[in-house]
């Protein structure tokens, strides 16, 4: 992907299964760990009909969904919390022609729907399993309200990424959990994984509001947005409930409704491999208390284990470099073990070199992943050379597809790239949790991962680039931004690259000049929400070999499966929506059975 295809949602992919049908499954086996653990080995903990391996989104969803097709279920989860990567997400969820969203008035249909997926993911995906995903979807997203306590409320206005494509919405599709209280969980509560970004004390925040909350200081719609977020948390508090929105609560509602479906759920019982029998996958073997045993499985296994986005071998096996396990906000249990066993029994892998990216500040503790920043107006990504390379609105998945393309073959000239913004930005706007005009932290600075400076040509010597080049870049730019057309890279053409800004800046929201010292430069690293490669999957969500045919026994979702998305990124939730729905078409294609 080139600069200026930098919205193309479909660079080209390698075909299907190109991981491992090339060389044939025996060939990529050589060095793997030993083959799939034969029946026998440790003590059986138990029989069930159905295992359901990880605790997020898609597998606390397959688990509901067999349990109440009436099958008896366990769910393993190697973390001592469960939720995983929903728990600490924002939570969206992109599923068209949704009930929330209809009686909300969004004019979707599932022909519009449809084209729009297609013209997303391109031919890379098969037809029926796009098909799947929307037709699963809707009825997936019914059975969770009717099954746990889990309310839903409409995105309004977060666009789809690609709003300008067949079928694009510039409305949006996507849909957030609405508020819940954590008193459903009881003591349970203690155990759901912590979110990525907590709340601030005494508000009641979705993840649509920060939006507005980033403009607070200069919007008075975010001032009255900031305002409700206090009154909800007031309001929560005279009632004496634990408010829960975004991860925390998704993954606490699919919990209370495991819980009310008499599901038991293992935690700190960590998958060590798939027990096959016949060319079959018959169970799991897990860790549980420290004693390595099995657990059979009359119909089935799912995995719904996450990503490899916290294993340094597989990212430095399947990625392009650089790339740090330390730049991802994913949970940090997802280390690729569903997606390893898979591959023991014999399953086909794909997608393993991509991720849903997203420029990151690698800040000192945990990384930041950046959304409104590097969208606001009065700031612009650099690369070594001190000049611009992309729409920095442009969805974040792009940006980093762009990043890596453009470091390809000249190591070092995009990764790491800066966001450079001026004092004026800084004074009006939000940067993770410091408000506008307040210092940033000194570890911040301590750890390289912001510098600053009073003149354009000081903060060039203080991240490594030509001053000259930076002159001209932002002398450019600044022309540019008083115009309010972006001739370079486009920012500003589409719906989506207005919703992260600031309404209050003309001619176009998205551009405003940098002037104002001192001017500030943010560390910029490919990071991501987790990896999006794994195992290939049918429209059943069934386990493929590298020829195709079916892993008797083993369904597989969510980020242990190669994304229905692709090499692209539909809209907001495109990770979570996936991962519910091929989670309930998996438990339903396993009672089906």
């Amino acid at each position: 992907m080139t600069a200026s295809t930098a919205h193309d949602p479909r660079p080209a992919p390698p075909s299907r299964r190109t991981v491992l049908a090339g060389a044939g499954a025996g060939a990529l086996a050589a060095g793997l760990p030993a083959a799939a653990a034969r029946a026998g080995e440790g003590p059986v903990f138990g029989e069930y009909d159905v295992v359901v391996v990880g605790s997020g989104a898609a597998g606390m969803t397959a688990a509901l969904t067999a349990a109440k097709r009436g099958l008896g279920v366990l769910l393993v989860e190697k973390a001592p919390a469960f939720g995983g990567s929903t728990a600490r997400s924002g939570a969206g969820i992109w599923l068209p022609n949704n009930s929330v969203i209809l009686r909300a008035g969004v004019p979707d249909t599932p022909q519009k729907a449809a084209a729009y997926l297609a013209a997303v993911v391109g031919p890379s995906v098969p037809a029926d399993r796009q098909a799947a995903f929307l037709a699963n979807g809707p009825r997936m997203l019914d059975f969770v309200m009717a099954n746990s306590p889990l309310r839903f409320r409409y995105m309004d206005g977060y666009s789809d990424y690609y709003p300008d494509l067949p079928g694009g919405l510039a409305s949006g599709r996507s849909i957030e959990p609405d508020q819940l209280d954590g008193r459903v969980l009881g003591a349970e509560l203690a155990r759901l994984n912590a979110p990525y970004m907590p709340v601030p004390a005494g508000m009641v925040v979705f993840s649509q509001d920060y939006r507005w909350l980033t403009l607070a200081a200069v919007n008075a719609r975010g001032a009255a947005v900031a305002a409700e977020c206090l009154a909800r948390g007031t309001r929560a508090a005279l009632r004496g409930e634990k408010p829960l929105t975004m991860g925390q609560a998704l993954a606490a509602g699919l919990r209370a409704g495991l819980a009310q479906a008499g599901v038991p759920v293992w935690l700190e019982c960590p998958l060590v491999d798939l027990l096959t029998e016949g060319g079959a996958v018959t169970g799991v073997v897990v860790e549980k208390g420290g004693v390595r045993g099995t657990v059979r499985a009359r119909r089935g296994v799912v995995l719904g284990s996450g990503g490899f986005e916290h294993h340094a071998a597989m990212r430095a096996q399947y990625q392009q470099q650089p790339i740090g396990t330390q730049w991802s906000v994913g949970a940090r249990e997802n280390t690729g073990d569903g997606i390893r066993a898979g591959q023991r029994a014999g399953a086909a892998l794909d997608l393993m070199d991509d991720a849903w990216w997203g420029p990151t500040v690698p800040l000192p503790g945990e990384p930041y992943f950046c959304l409104a920043e590097r969208t606001l107006p009065g700031g612009l990504l650099v690369n070594a050379a001190g000049a611009r390379f992309v729409n920095e609105a442009a969805p974040y998945s792009d940006v980093v597809h762009v990043m890596y393309e453009k470091d390809r073959g000249a190591p070092g000239s995009h990764i790491p790239a800066w966001l450079v913004v001026d004092q004026h930005y800084r004074n009006k706007y939000l940067f993770k949790d410091v408000l506008p005009a307040l210092p940033l932290p000194d570890s911040w600075y301590a750890s390289g991962a912001v510098h600053t400076a009073w003149t354009w040509d000081g903060l060039a010597e203080r991240i490594g680039v030509p001053a000259a080049a930076l002159r001209a870049t932002l002398s450019r730019f600044n022309a540019q931004a008083w115009s309010g057309t972006d001739a370079d890279f486009g920012r500003g053409r589409t719906a989506y690259d207005h919703y992260y800004t600031d309404p209050g800046v003309y001619p176009n929201s998205c551009l405003a000049p940098v002037l104002l010292p001192p001017f500030h430069a943010f560390r910029i690293v490919p990071g991501d929400l987790g990896t999006k490669g794994g195992i290939v999957t049918d429209a059943r969500a069934r386990a493929l070999r590298p020829d195709g045919s079916v892993i008797r026994g083993l369904w597989a979702a969510g980020n242990a499966s190669a994304a229905v998305m692709g090499r692209s990124y539909a809209g907001a939730g495109s990770t979570i929506g996936p991962a519910m729905a091929f989670g309930y078409a998996a438990a339903n294609d396993i009672a089906d059975g």
